[in-house]
């Protein structure tokens, strides 16, 4: 073996997962993350209104709390806290 075969190969960036300006969206795209993200953080029968707590996400949103993240190999986007 020499040294190139011994390394890892290096994660190609264009795959790699990155934070889209919120202000890029039109706010039916957000809030259908909001809502995407309320009943995936709730479930749908955890709680018997998931989406009730849309209005706090679009805050944290605002408030950048959340982020919109896009995964370009997966072609989504969806919210977490920011890295």
């Amino acid at each position: 073996m020499n040294e190139y075969t011994e390394r890892e190969p290096e994660p190609d960036p264009r795959e790699e997962k990155f934070v889209v300006e919120a202000s890029l969206l039109t706010q039916d795209q957000l809030e259908g993350l909001a809502e995407e993200y309320c009943t995936r953080y709730h479930g749908l029968n955890d709680t018997e209104n998931p989406l009730a707590e849309r209005s706090r996400v679009l805050s944290a949103i605002s408030q950048g709390d959340l982020v919109v993240w896009f995964d370009p190999v997966e072609n989504t986007a969806s919210l977490a806290a920011p890295a």
